[in-house]
């Protein structure tokens, strides 16, 4: 007998638990948000706000559905089934933290705060939920099959991520590797950088968007759904040893980037999440490229 559907919320925690988790009460973050000029009703309004539409997506799955919820901080430990309808209930941010963890199901993105989030991965609204709950778990159900990209490392670590991955010193270092095409032949060059970065059309509205401006490229940017990457070295800097000759660059299917590490430790963490991050340290190597899963945004 096959398991009927779960319904997994997942959100995180509000600027007023945390507030209240360092302050202890409702009076002392107050006097603490009013001696720096803010007032403690607006972050108040927007967790009853966030509170509610998580009771009202709760109250619309189905009775004959399971449900379990997530908080951001543990999605590395939670364990998602196949059957399982992700709906997150927050911010655009938070659909791409969930998306590494996700291997095909259905994500239903849900805005709390609207005209205050762009709404570019939450499109829909709290009461919408119980129809897009029943149409995530439909057979055929219609969705945007956005492009994620990887990373995996020679040690068979692998990284997932919807927006883009950062390969870099972990502080104000400098960080020095060889990068090159992940091709039979190809040269690859010595650089010392901030890092690189190679993003997707979803992150094409946020840290990829600010360098591919910077540099005022001419590569066009890729569409969500477009299986193509973009990818940036951040601050190259040139001397007899290193070079900045292979500083930017498109990724279509099949190709990769090889990176290979030459100091003593390199992180690699996707969308943000520091905290989930792989560790590469010296003659290690990792390919970057698209990865064969994707996130189904129910539309």
């Amino acid at each position: 007998m096959s398991l009927a559907p779960r319904a997994v919320l997942v959100h995180r925690t509000t600027e007023y638990e945390e507030l209240l988790a360092r302050h202890g009460t409702h009076g002392q973050a107050a006097f603490f948000l009013s001696s720096r000029g803010r007032s403690i009703d607006e972050v108040a309004r927007r967790h009853g706000q966030t509170r509610q539409a998580l009771a009202d997506v709760a109250a619309a799955v189905p009775l004959q559905w399971r449900q379990s919820r997530v908080e951001r901080a543990d999605l590395d430990r939670f364990l998602f089934g196949p059957e399982d309808v992700v709906v997150v209930v927050g911010q655009d941010g938070l659909v791409a933290n969930a998306a590494k963890y996700l291997s095909g199901q259905p994500v239903v993105g849900i805005d709390t705060d609207p005209g205050r989030n762009p709404g570019v991965l939450v499109r829909h609204r709290p009461q919408d939920a119980a129809a897009l709950l029943r149409a995530a778990a439909a057979p055929g159900g219609t969705a945007d099959e956005l492009t994620m990209v990887e990373a995996v490392a020679d040690d068979t670590q692998r990284l997932l991520a919807l927006n883009e991955i950062y390969l870099g010193p972990p502080g104000h270092q400098t960080a020095r590797y060889r990068l090159g095409p992940d091709a039979p032949g190809a040269a690859a060059e010595p650089q010392a950088s901030s890092g690189v970065l190679v993003g997707t059309g979803t992150g094409a509205t946020g840290w990829l968007r600010s360098l591919w401006q910077e540099r005022r490229s001419e590569l066009p940017l890729p569409a969500p759904t477009d299986p193509r990457l973009l990818w940036f070295v951040r601050e190259a800097w040139p001397s007899p040893a290193t070079g900045t000759s292979l500083v930017a660059g498109e990724l279509g299917s099949g190709q990769g980037l090889r990176l290979t590490v030459e100091s003593d430790r390199v992180v690699v963490f996707g969308d943000g999440m520091e905290s989930d991050a792989l560790e590469l340290t010296w003659g290690q190597t990792v390919r970057l490229a698209i990865s064969a899963n994707s996130l189904r945004l129910t539309v």
